[in-house]
């Protein structure tokens, strides 16, 4: 009769996607294996963790720079110097993450004239203008016939520092584009989820005329199913970049008024037209008095 072979496996194993072993690990992809943190940790969400449009290596730097202390430099020649990427690259990082939101950088110009890069870090792009815009209006019931909720818009630069007035103009620019293409009529949740885009092209110094034609210029010709998704992609893929900060005008030089001859004295002295020099002015003053 047959043999037992020792070496043959006593059942087959199944590798079927998804089936769990004895012990609640999957039989493929990644098993965790964690320690709980205690100290010297930061936490990071996962929307940066997994997010969809930022590459590898920004969402690594959006990491780094939301783990180390306030104040640290995280300006391109220091994050050049601390990895291995070249400045090209890390330069590309931290433009996507300014595109998204986790990073807005501001020049200022301090009181001793230098001008340094102001770098704020935001570990959930968005939230300020949410938290306002839920104390502007109560909280809504949805009724029980009302569809599910939509899907999300694509995410719209922040603005650097909190502005009411340019905030308000950011509305009025996007309510008023339906007068250039009547399908870019936008809800009021739509309008207060772009404003913040046009904020940050407000605060670089383009004109409301000139947001206006970067988000009406070249539209599709076939009917615009999500017009605000449309706008908040060119708010981000176009937005210009912070403008230089020039230098304060140097004063007016003060007139240099011709010689004149004093009438009294015939002393020389500048001024715009003939006369008195001073001590003669104050001599026929006191005379006069």
């Amino acid at each position: 009769m047959g043999t037992e072979n020792p070496s043959a496996p006593s059942r087959a194993q199944s590798r079927v996607r998804g089936e769990i072993r004895a012990a609640g690990e999957p039989f493929a992809g990644v098993v965790h294996d964690h320690a709980r943190h205690t100290e010297n940790f930061t936490v990071i969400g996962n929307e940066l963790a997994q997010h969809r449009d930022l590459s590898l290596l920004a969402i690594g730097l959006a990491c780094y720079i939301q783990s180390v202390r306030p104040g640290t430099a995280v300006d391109i020649k220091t994050l050049t110097a601390r990895f291995p990427e070249g400045s090209t690259r890390i330069a590309a990082a931290l433009r996507e993450l300014e595109t998204h939101g986790y990073l807005r950088r501001t020049r200022e110009r301090t009181a001793t004239g230098r001008v340094v890069t102001r770098t704020v870090s935001c570990n959930r792009p968005g939230h300020r203008a949410a938290r306002e815009a839920a104390t502007r209006r109560p909280a809504r019931r949805a009724a029980p016939d009302e569809p599910s909720p939509r899907r999300r818009l694509p995410a719209v630069p922040q603005p650097a520092l909190p502005a009411p007035a340019l905030l308000r103009a950011a509305v009025d620019i996007l309510s008023g584009l339906r007068r250039h293409d009547p399908r870019l009529l936008l809800s009021a949740t739509d309008a207060e989820h772009l404003a913040p885009g046009v904020v940050a092209w407000l605060e670089r110094d383009v004109s409301p005329s000139a947001v206006r034609h970067a988000l009406t210029e070249n539209l599709p010709h076939e009917p615009l199913i999500r017009p605000a998704a449309l706008l908040a992609h060119r708010l981000t893929a176009q937005l210009p970049p912070v403008p230089p900060i020039r230098p304060p005008a140097a004063p007016a030089p003060e007139p240099r008024h011709p010689l004149q001859s004093c009438d009294h004295c015939d002393r020389a002295f500048r001024a715009p037209s003939p006369g008195l020099c001073r001590d003669c002015r104050v001599e026929h003053g006191e005379a006069a008095a």
